[in-house]
């Protein structure tokens, strides 16, 4: 037998559930969906559907979708929105007559459109909820009963208005007593933004997971392009670019290639942000859940953050090691309970748990949560595993009042040209210099510009931050580090190591032999006594308007983060040109000059907790 979109109903066996458990919800290399999920997700729908075979669905799932068929009804409505447009939904209604709420769900940014959460949906009935899930218009392939009409307005104003028009769907179908939004990814902005323009305020909870707040500067700031992501969603979208958007969106994507009009791709940018609505948000008093990642590749975790601080009204943030959507996708596409290691389902629980408090009136824990609670990267223990490690216990995780409250104090490394903190622990023998408490200037030192190195954020987009979020952090060589295409500075060995808790800040001063502009891409690492290192930040910076004979101090931030460096280990400052996420602005093969202006000493502001 097969599914509504051709393929085979697979039975879920172990091997399965294990991939999940082991791998997540991406395939490994880059944006696209582990073939484990989908096979979950296609058999649990062929299981509401009454179409799969005996025997298809684990002991665990097969309860879950018995006790949901027996207290709900399954349809597959097509929500009109306008007159030429309708969007693909799955609906599942409570059979009873006390009002329940109803949780909507707007599908995540993949060609499968509402189809890989199935899990997800079941869970939230069996809490007793109606379920709306949807797929915004123009998202999904061709062809498939997944996919939605229209033109993918990227969280455009089309979208917010069909959210409302799906909540009014929802209260002819269901009559629910509260409305409620929960959405991964791209789902999650528009949860978000619906919220905040619906014209009849209907919506009384958000959980927005692997969420953004700016969309402006998720995909420009500091001055850089973030290509790799745009290209990564364009890729994804099920059909090619000239039919997936419409010609408006198609030149603000043409604008974003070239570094054209980046006002007006800002301007765009800055109406789909939840941040630009946070008054209306607090106005309204949305109880709003957030999650987001340390390394996240899509959404960067700064950007979340300062939207997050902006928001008054009932509020929660989840902050956690890996990259976008690794912490919640087990727990959304069908992991049973007794496969994960320990904590890997708590992201989706929490989530599960917000909304119950404030739809269903739960008397649960979540007027004891801290408003923040921030995972300590690579605090979990680990035990070998077939392919890797494996997690044995959960990282460690910190209650804040407020992301602001985990800065308590700072500690000022400059830069300096000598190599007396040689990063092999010698005596400068390859060029690296040293970060030390003492200013240090009338130094100089130069890099050839244009090219990707061994330091980099990572090797793919969400493929190395998942690896971290299931216990396999990547290893850093900096001894195989391209000392001619980047520049190295290192403290000794840190007695008592630190508590880096917040967002890091450089400052120095920049010069190009040949271009005008110069892009610069600053990582912080953590370096143990063996020399291997792991990445604990990064951030690029575009500098433009700049001459051969001036130098010209810059300053940036880089996205926060909350780290332990261990004590005996070392923190390397690792500058270069290029890095595969961000576009390269300056001349190849030009020399880029790093040096220490008096008055403006070249600085690592390191923030700790």
């Amino acid at each position: 037998m097969t599914t509504a979109d051709g393929e085979p109903i697979a039975s879920i066996t172990d091997a399965t559930l294990a991939d999940i458990a082991a791998n997540g919800m991406w395939r490994s290399g880059g944006l696209d969906i582990n073939p484990s999920v989908l096979t979950v997700a296609r058999a649990l729908l062929a299981a509401v559907r009454g179409t799969a075979l005996a025997g298809t669905l684990p002991e665990e799932l097969q309860e879950l979708v018995n006790r949901v068929l027996r207290e709900a009804g399954i349809t597959f409505p097509r929500v009109a929105v306008t007159e030429e447009i309708s969007l693909s939904a799955f609906a599942i209604k409570q059979k009873t007559s006390e009002p329940r709420p109803v949780v909507i769900v707007p599908a995540g940014w993949n060609p499968y459109g509402w189809m890989p959460f199935m899990a997800g949906y079941l869970a939230l009935a069996a809490r007793g909820y109606h379920v709306l899930a949807y797929t915004p218009r123009g998202i999904g392939k061709p062809d498939l009963p997944y996919t939605s009409e229209g033109f993918i307005n990227i969280a455009g104003p089309d979208d917010w208005a069909d959210g409302s028009r799906v909540i009014d769907h929802a209260e002819e179908q269901f009559g629910p007593s509260r409305v409620g939004f929960l959405g991964l990814s791209y789902g999650s902005g528009i949860s978000q933004l619906v919220a905040a323009h619906d014209p009849k305020n209907r919506v009384a909870a958000v959980a927005a997971l692997s969420t953004w707040g700016n969309l402006a500067t998720s995909l420009y700031d500091n001055g850089t392009r973030h290509e790799a992501a745009v290209q990564t969603l364009i890729d994804f979208t099920g059909d090619t670019e000239d039919k997936k958007f419409d010609e408006e969106t198609r030149q603000i994507l043409r604008d974003f290639r070239d570094g054209r009009n980046m006002e007006r791709v800002v301007a765009w940018g800055t109406e789909r942000s939840p941040e630009t609505y946070v008054d209306t948000t607090n106005a309204r008093g949305i109880p709003t859940f957030y999650s987001n990642t340390w390394h996240e590749s899509l959404f960067p975790v700064g950007e979340a953050v300062a939207t997050f601080e902006k928001i008054t009204a009932p509020k929660h943030l989840n902050l956690w090691i890996g990259d976008h959507g690794a912490p919640e996708g087990a727990g959304i596409t069908g992991l049973a309970t007794g496969m994960p290691f320990p904590g890997l389902l708590t992201p989706m629980r929490e989530a599960y748990a917000w909304l119950d408090h404030f739809l269903l009136g739960k008397a649960d824990e979540v007027p004891d949560w801290p408003v923040v609670n921030s995972q300590v990267m690579f605090t979990y223990e680990t035990a070998p595993a077939v392919i890797g490690r494996r997690i044995t216990v959960p990282a460690r995780r910190e209650p804040l009042r407020s992301w602001a409250g985990a800065t308590t104090g700072s500690e000022s490394w400059y830069l300096s040209g000598d190599g007396s903190n040689d990063v092999n622990g010698g005596n400068g023998g390859n060029g690296d210099g040293a970060l030390s408490d003492k200013p240090s200037t009338g130094w100089s030192r130069a890099f050839t510009a244009g090219y990707e190195t061994a330091a980099t954020a990572m090797d793919d987009i969400m493929d190395t931050g998942q690896k971290e979020w299931f216990g396999n952090p990547k290893s850093y060589e900096p001894a195989d580090f391209e000392r001619n295409r980047l520049l190295l500075w290192s403290t000794e060995a840190l007695a008592g190591g630190r508590r880096i808790r917040g967002a890091a800040t450089v400052r120095l001063a920049v010069r190009s032999d040949e271009a005008d502009a110069a892009t610069l891409v600053a990582y912080l690492f953590d370096v143990d006594a063996d020399d291997s290192a792991r990445l604990i930040t990064h951030e690029p910076f575009t500098v433009t308007d700049l001459r051969p004979d001036t130098d010209r101090t810059v300053n940036w931030t880089l996205q926060p983060a909350a780290y332990d460096l261990p004590d005996g280990h070392r923190l390397a400052l690792v500058v270069n040109s290029r890095d595969k996420l961000y576009a390269f602005t300056g001349k190849k093969d030009s020399a880029t000059t790093i040096t220490s202006l008096t008055g403006e000493e070249a600085v690592l502001e390191l923030p700790l907790g």
